[in-house]
């Protein structure tokens, strides 16, 4: 009998120790399983092969399981079903309302505001920038070379003397604010 076998057998018995030394003998080829499932995926997936062996293992020898594996062959046939059903409830879950929806994630950069439409809407936005300049003026000057400049936002920081990192934070926070006082 294979070491394989006689661990997944004594799991089978309820011996604690023995998830503890399964893993290390079938961590490798659980990764690449979990590299093949994932690299069929579209990209973005908000995991990775190492969470996805985390979490089907946890399937596989958690205390509801109740499998009993014959040979190894059975064990990674389970495995590679528990990852199955790991990336579809994910799916499942990213096209919920609630996560997201049938949304498109876009990055920052390729989000280029557009200018005021009307007069109108150009004095709120002044009015509201103005506001904003009171409580943050960093943030206010990362709109004001955005939305009148056409700078990007790295350039924006450029031109402040200030990281990328702070002017991503800074234009999120103004973007953010700004519809909210918008909208009211």
């Amino acid at each position: 009998m294979s070491e394989v076998i006689r661990i997944l057998a004594a799991i089978d018995k309820s011996d604690a120790h023995a998830a503890e030394q399964l893993l290390p003998l079938v961590y490798d080829e659980l990764r690449k399983l979990a590299r093949q499932k994932l690299a069929r995926e579209q990209p973005g997936q908000t995991i990775d092969a190492t969470g996805l062996v985390h979490e089907a293992y946890l399937r596989l020898i958690g205390p509801a399981n109740e499998n009993r594996w014959k040979d190894r062959g059975h064990f990674f046939a389970a495995a590679a079903g528990a990852m199955r059903h790991i990336l579809v409830d994910r799916a499942r879950r990213k096209k919920r309302d609630k996560h997201g929806g049938g949304r498109k994630r876009i990055a920052l950069d390729e989000a280029t505001p557009a200018p005021p439409a009307a007069g109108e809407d150009l004095l709120a936005l002044d009015a509201a920038l103005t506001r904003l300049a009171a409580d943050d003026s960093d943030a206010a000057a990362v709109v004001q070379l955005r939305y009148f400049a056409g700078l990007s936002v790295e350039q924006a920081a450029e031109s402040l003397g200030m990281s990328r990192a702070a002017a991503y934070r800074h234009w999120t926070f103004a973007r953010a604010w700004l519809r909210q006082q918008l909208t009211e």
